[in-house]
């Protein structure tokens, strides 16, 4: 259901009506009849996890785009060299309500990338704090400033593997780790509380993002540049990535558009391929013959489960857990049609462009 939000002195934006807490498989007739201009130039903006390698995108194209930016960061010596740069810097964390308020003062959008992604060792309860109750604690903090805007970075992790690729927004919800499981259970709450308080909300779940400066996929592209990446199983899983520069476009989009209160996006490429198509994309562009052959899942994964057995109470990071064997099985391919459609978001970044450059930056950084 929608609402229009009162709260204080905060921009009267309506929210759209199919609720993004459960899939929905049409589009209403109306849901473009919104009048409120878009919030073009936001007075200032707060992105949270903003020395991660997203979060410091979002904050660079903000401050391209000349916005008054104010970043939360956890780490006094990582705010130290953002306020070098000129970036106004609060510091603060998930867990700490007070720090919160404190740095959504005076903010028009926030954009809030702050999560723990898998780390190995860590506690449920933590994950749960920061990923399940974060989102919601700072929506609450947001209703009490009088924010305009909240966009939460989920992921299309909460789909998990998709039996129906191309997966949309409306595709049935299956977390198959910690990470997201916690992200889909925040996700759900912050849309819950955002719907009691008022606060007008935006999801973007992110595809998997590559670009320069990043790691998640570094594995991937290193492994094949250096020929030590054999495919396990067939191969035929689909799969999908978004360049950082068209992510942070489309959660800008996100934070800017009438259109895009009270709904949901996922924000991805047009491109999707097999994983034998992907390999074989990042080893052309790496110069490289591809290792051409396949090796049996199951050794892997009850190898993967062994390690994670043995390595799990004393906090150490395995060699092998089956999340990476899940990798070569699992299709993750997306739908941007709605984006396209209500955010006009276009991605402008072609696989092989962002691939080339990509593998330029890794090894003038020495990474491959």
């Amino acid at each position: 259901m929608g609402y229009t939000p009162t709260n204080g002195n905060r921009a009267v934006i309506p929210l759209m009506t199919n609720s993004i807490t459960q899939p929905q498989h049409e589009q209403p007739d109306h849901a473009f009849l919104a009048t409120v201009p878009p919030v073009n130039g936001p007075g200032r903006v707060l992105v949270t996890g903003a020395t991660g390698f997203a979060g410091s995108a979002m904050l660079r194209a903000c401050v391209g785009r000349g916005y008054s930016v104010r970043a939360l960061v956890r780490d006094a010596e990582k705010a130290k060299a953002l306020e070098a740069s000129g970036i106004e810097v609060a510091i603060g964390n998930m867990k700490d309500t007070s720090s919160l308020t404190r740095a959504l003062r005076d903010v028009s959008v926030v954009y809030h990338f702050a999560s723990i992604f898998r780390q190995i060792g860590l506690p449920p309860e933590e994950f749960r704090s920061v990923n399940v109750e974060g989102p919601s604690r700072l929506i609450i903090a947001a209703s009490e400033c009088g924010v305009g805007r909240v966009v939460h970075i989920s992921t299309v992790g909460v789909h998990g593997d998709v039996e129906q690729p191309p997966a949309t927004e409306m595709s049935p919800f299956r977390p198959g780790d910690i990470y997201q499981r916690t992200k889909l259970e925040g996700e759900q709450k912050a849309v819950a509380t955002a719907e009691r308080l008022k606060v007008p909300l935006t999801v973007v779940r992110p595809a998997p993002m590559y670009g320069p400066g990043d790691r998640r996929m570094l594995k991937l592209f290193a492994g094949v540049a250096h020929r030590r990446f054999p495919i396990l199983g067939t191969g035929e899983a689909l799969f999908s990535m978004v360049h950082i520069d068209d992510l942070v476009e489309g959660v800008r989009l996100a934070g800017e558009s009438p259109f895009a209160v009270g709904r949901t996006f996922i924000i991805g490429s047009d491109e999707y391929m097999s994983l034998n198509e992907l390999v074989s994309l990042v080893a052309q562009e790496a110069g490289v013959e591809p290792l051409g052959f396949h090796l049996p899942v199951w050794p892997f994964w009850l190898a993967g489960a062994i390690c994670e057995g043995l390595c799990a109470p004393f906090g150490i990071e395995p060699p092998l857990y089956r999340r990476r064997v899940a990798f070569f099985t699992k299709s993750r391919a997306f739908n941007i049609s709605r984006a396209r459609t209500e955010l006009g978001y276009s991605p402008k970044v072609p696989l092989r462009d962002g691939v080339r450059s990509t593998l330029q930056w890794y090894r003038e950084a020495g990474w491959v």
